[in-house]
């Protein structure tokens, strides 16, 4: 038996069992649907609406989510080239499907970000065609010297902050999140979605409408691992300092050097790895 709850989350009566108990009770689902991307522009005169993606979603920020991809794929540079915003109902009175049109004039780069029509929740590079084609270029320059830092006790405090405004997680367990915060270790910005990448989408979609890119004066976290998408997205949206509660990828690590990166891990109230970049932490 499964009832709706909310955009987030679905109640689903389960079974318990327990040492010497078996009992009913309802348990929250974090909500998991499909969500298409689609780009209309001109090309040669003619009108084109082209699938770019169909990712699994949490629902709810979609448009922050369409955008943010849009402009982490390296597909648009700006939000100043979109001219309107269409969201389409796709069944059962679920807006599943977004359009985002191109003002007359403006061509999208298409050329690095060739997918598969497919893409998992868990991944934002499954479908990709090829490895090379990921190293998107940041039109933001890796920081060469150290100009910002960060407190280690203030880093030890994020973990809890990120957590106890983690809602829809606390409900389900289902949820990857990440938070922007500032160099006092105040919470800027949270996203939740069963996505890692999502998530992210998400959280730079909305820096990006509100004019905030690039985000080199803030810190970062991630409520699971650090891979290499997530570390591709943080490039571009000039982020300089990423830290995951959990562990990073060894791709992640080479692209948080390349691009100059304060990479943290196994981030917990008593201590932290870094990766790259120390010199970014007092």
């Amino acid at each position: 038996m499964e009832s709706v709850q909310g955009p987030h989350t679905k109640s689903h009566l389960v079974t318990k069992f327990l040492i010497g108990d078996e009992y009913l009770k309802d348990d929250s689902l974090a909500v998991e649907e499909p969500f298409e991307i689609k780009l209309s522009y001109f090309k040669d005169g003619k009108k084109v609406i082209k699938n770019i993606s169909v990712t699994m979603r949490t629902p709810g920020n979609d448009e922050e989510l369409a955008k943010g991809f849009l402009y982490t794929e390296g597909i648009i540079k700006s939000t100043q080239v979109l001219e309107r915003v269409e969201n389409f109902v796709c069944g059962e009175g679920k807006e599943n499907s977004i359009t985002l049109f191109l003002a007359s004039g403006d061509d999208p780069n298409l050329q690095d970000a060739d997918r598969n029509f497919y893409m998992t929740s868990s991944c934002g590079v499954c479908g990709k065609s090829s490895v090379g084609a990921i190293r998107t270029i940041s039109e933001y320059l890796p920081d060469e010297i150290f100009s910002t830092v960060i407190d280690r006790e203030t880093l030890l405090g994020l973990p809890d902050k990120l957590w106890n405004h983690q809602d829809v997680f606390k409900s389900t367990g289902g949820l990857h999140a990440c938070g922007l915060f500032d160099f006092n270790g105040q919470l800027i910005m949270l996203r939740e979605d069963v996505g890692r990448h999502n998530a992210l989408d998400k959280l730079i979609g909305r820096a990006l409408l509100e004019g905030m890119l690039p985000l080199k004066n803030y810190v970062l976290l991630l409520s699971g691992r650090a891979s290499f998408e997530l570390i591709q997205k943080a490039a571009m949206a000039g982020i300089t300092i990423v830290a995951a509660i959990g562990a990073p990828s060894s791709l992640a690590v080479e692209l948080a050097a390349e691009f100059n990166i304060t990479l943290i891990g196994f981030l917990r109230g008593n201590g932290f790895n870094t990766y790259t970049g120390a010199g970014r932490i007092k």
